[in-house]
């Protein structure tokens, strides 16, 4: 059989359970899926293809998965730092996206980020926020895969500008989006929060995701503050409240998850939510340190986010792997927690775990789709290797990042954009920022 594309002297990580790096390693492709994965020295004893692929012994492995972002906002970075959340999203975001958020702000935003992404090695984000048919539109565009979320919110928001059609905008969002289904996305909605959506709006919006079995989005138990208004007017913790809703099962995707005792952890386990870690965000913001290890001790299934570039910075998923890894190791006082090789997993098979599309991506095998990237090793910063996984945490960056591929179809090669125009990103962004500024 000859296949569609092969790449070849490969250092392979395929990241299924309890496999090895293999040297030699070769991928090869076939109507965009993975048709096989193998070792073999020397031209000679490869899989015949039509087009020929030499990794030069880099690392080839699957691409990342950015499970929370807020990809638009990205015309928010630097807008307004080193502020308490409630100070930073109702004295600065919400008034900034009353005033400019709308479908053009929504896809040239979201194009920035995706050329973000694309250059830091993710191949699947799941994206959430206002106007969402600019971000969906913005994604197909650049050939990500992508799980996109229109916003719900109890308040006049952009695109809704009277909060009792939030739930009825968010469903004709979906159905829009299974009538243009590209494959590669998938609409669904996000509920800020339970402080900002009534119980009627949660339970409405998730009966919706239900119906569609989709994937239902939530920030949950983000700050200390949430959990004390939780407390004082329903007297149950945020956790304990959504599952009055009957809103905690296994399409549920808990984002930031920070403040939660061992009942609510317990839980969450029970249920089967997933969770979303965004440590940056949750850093930068001083909204705490999530108990990760101790989620992961329940079962819980974890995936890494970036959340937005107004509170981040960047889209980096490499720097999250970084700061998560290390975080939990202080906050424990043990270095052996969350070491390289699991928070690799998290990145890549958790995240496809987490937004239910481990069937699809999240590890390097037969009869998945071909979403993997190339990562540089020749360079000081990453020489010599003796760990690969080490490396890919404690060494490596988005900028180590030479080929991005999604579905069998380069996206990145030698750290050129193959499906966005960087330079007309770049004008339109510097035209929205001015904007802004005035």
């Amino acid at each position: 059989m000859t296949y569609d594309q092969l790449i070849y002297n490969a250092l392979l990580l395929t990241m299924e359970p309890g496999s090895h790096p293999w040297y030699q390693g070769y991928v090869a492709i076939q109507g965009g899926k993975i048709a096989a994965v193998g070792q073999a020295e020397g031209l000679k004893n490869l899989p015949a293809a039509t087009e020929l692929w030499n990794a030069g012994g880099n690392i080839v492995m699957p691409g990342l998965i950015n499970c929370h972002c807020h990809g638009a906002m990205t015309l928010f970075r630097g807008l307004a730092d080193d502020l308490p959340l409630e100070q930073w999203l109702h004295g600065h975001i919400f008034p900034a996206e009353g005033r400019w958020v709308d479908f053009d702000f929504s896809c040239a935003g979201t194009r920035l980020a995706a050329a973000e992404l694309l250059r830091g090695g993710v191949t699947t984000v799941a994206d959430a926020y206002f106007c969402a048919a600019g971000a969906r539109q913005a994604f197909q565009e650049s050939g990500l895969r992508a799980v996109v979320a229109q916003g719900v919110i109890d308040f006049p928001a952009p695109g809704v500008p009277e909060p009792s059609d939030n739930v009825k905008v968010a469903r004709d969002f979906i159905d829009l989006g299974r009538n243009s289904n590209s494959g590669l996305i998938t609409s669904t909605l996000f509920c800020h929060s339970p402080y900002t959506c009534s119980a009627a709006t949660l339970q409405q919006a998730k009966a919706v995701t239900m119906e569609h079995h989709l994937p239902f989005f939530i920030h949950l138990a983000e700050t200390r503050q949430e959990v004390e208004q939780s407390l004082r007017q329903t007297g149950l913790s945020p956790v304990a409240y959504l599952d009055s809703l009957g809103l905690l099962d296994e399409k549920t995707v808990a984002v930031h998850v920070v403040w939660v005792d061992e009942t609510d952890q317990n839980l969450l386990a029970a249920r089967q939510v997933k969770v979303c870690h965004c440590p940056e965000s949750n850093l930068k913001l001083a909204s705490g340190i999530a108990p990760v290890a101790a989620l992961l001790s329940k079962g819980v299934t974890l995936g890494l986010g970036t959340d937005g570039a107004a509170s981040n910075n960047n889209l980096d998923l490499w720097g999250e792997m970084n700061l998560a890894a290390k975080l939990h190791k202080v906050a424990g006082l043990d270095p052996t927690v969350l070491p390289a090789r699991q928070v690799v997993a998290i990145a890549t098979l958790g995240g496809a775990r987490v937004l239910g599309l481990e069937a699809v991506t999240g590890s390097l095998t037969q009869g998945k789709e071909a979403d993997l990237i190339v990562v540089d090793l020749h360079q000081p910063h990453l020489t010599p290797l003796y760990d690969p996984y080490s490396h890919l945490v404690y060494a490596a960056g988005a900028g180590d990042v030479r080929d991005v591929m999604v579905q069998g179809r380069w996206l990145l090669q030698d750290r050129q954009l193959m499906t966005l125009d960087w330079e007309d990103i770049k004008e339109q962004t510097s035209r929205w920022s001015q904007k802004i500024k005035s």
